[in-house]
């Protein structure tokens, strides 16, 4: 199994930043593709951005320019910084994970392993 922690959520004015934390432990060699995702009230999850195992990354369009996905695999972290964030914003923020036998991307069902989120408010 694979053990998701989110952190570094909160609330924060409209312009404003924040870097959301997920640390992973478990079975981590089944890791290929990390990845956030966020789901405000009465909307599905979305994805917002993903990395794998060799760096590579993807951003979702609503995020393009202002979300960077990043991992530090010796602390096994995920990171998400948030730049001027917008009132729409406003989700839970899951991070998740998955192993090699999906592209990595934004697929919601591709995704194996989930965080609890943690929730990120923008206020105008």
């Amino acid at each position: 199994q694979v053990q998701l922690v989110e952190s570094g959520g909160g609330s924060v004015q409209a312009g404003g930043s924040l870097t959301l934390s997920c640390e992973a432990s478990g079975y981590m060699f089944r890791i290929y593709c990390l990845g956030w995702f966020r789901q405000a009230p009465g909307k599905e999850r979305e994805g917002v951005a993903s990395i794998d195992r060799d760096g590579r990354t993807s951003s979702a369009d609503p995020v393009k320019g202002r979300f960077t996905i990043s991992k530090d695999n010796a602390k096994y972290t995920l990171y998400l910084q948030m730049n001027t964030l917008k009132p729409e914003d406003t989700a839970m923020y899951f991070c998740a994970a998955h192993g090699p036998w999906y592209r990595c991307g934004h697929t919601v069902a591709d995704f194996s392993y989930w965080g609890q989120g943690t929730q990120v408010t923008v206020s105008s």
